[in-house]
């Protein structure tokens, strides 16, 4: 009850809320379906792209962890 006593003087800034008719109930957040059909290349490009660029620099980077263990541990 002491925090409902406290929040009061906030609860005038919220705005009313209103149940929605059954009819005119609808989300705002309505996901269509993707276009099969049609594909955003560019998005397809990024996305592949990207991956390449990851794997390339991903690889690079354990040759050169393994060469600086290599080394470290004079087994080269």
């Amino acid at each position: 009850m002491a925090s409902f006593a406290l929040l009061r003087p906030f609860c005038r800034l919220l705005p009313p809320t209103r149940l929605p008719s059954g009819s005119s109930a609808r989300s705002k957040f309505y996901v269509r379906e993707p276009l099969h059909d049609k594909p955003d290349w560019l998005k397809v490009g990024f996305a592949l792209g990207t991956s390449v660029f990851m794997w390339i620099y991903l690889i690079k980077q354990h040759n050169e962890d393994v060469l600086e263990y290599k080394r470290r541990n004079g087994l080269e």
